[in-house]
């Protein structure tokens, strides 16, 4: 009869994002995980076969939340869309700190998760549409938070400027879009 495992997939996951929080992506190896997980490397490797695998799965889960926090109150349009995106920025807190935005570019040097990238902001531009003021109104405010997420990556996050920006984004949005 074998041993229950003492430790989940999705346990091993939480604490390789506080691993990411505390010592930045570079902190996060199967070797760290391992040892603040209080299991052997193969305990990890047993979930993840390699770091690849470990972080492919932290942004999907990231990638996940997000994605659900954009479905609730589904929007009709693309202002709506791009509104109910703002307020998805505003309550992402840690999961889109800095120190986890550079654990995503990390993940884009691959060149399969890169294409998985750019299918995904393709779809967020087919969705936005083009042509009406409303719409460009909305794809620029995207395109505007979307900056703001990479100035995070800087620490232009501090001392409330993220808020303030994304308010500038959100009143900036509701002036051109009426």
């Amino acid at each position: 009869m074998g041993r229950k495992p003492t430790i989940t997939r999705n346990l091993l996951l939480d604490i390789a994002e506080d691993i990411v929080r505390s010592d930045g992506a570079k902190g996060l190896t199967i070797e760290a995980l391992a040892r603040s997980a209080g299991v052997s490397k193969g305990g990890v490797q047993y979930s993840f076969a390699s770091k690849d695998d470990l972080v492919r799965a932290l942004i999907d889960r990231w990638t996940n939340q997000f994605d659900e926090m954009l479905k609730e109150d589904e929007p009709t349009t693309a202002v709506a869309f791009v509104r109910r995106y703002i307020q998805a920025m505003r309550a992402s807190q840690e999961a889109m700190n800095a120190k986890m935005a550079g654990l995503m570019i990390a993940y884009m040097r691959n060149p399969e998760n890169l294409r998985e990238v750019r299918e995904w902001y393709h779809a967020m531009f087919e969705r936005l549409g083009a042509g009406t003021p409303d719409k460009q109104a909305a794809r620029v405010a995207f395109l505007a938070v979307e900056g703001l997420f990479l100035l995070r990556i800087v620490g232009v996050d501090d001392d409330d400027t993220w808020m303030t920006l994304l308010d500038d984004v959100e009143s900036t949005l509701a002036r051109l879009a009426g």
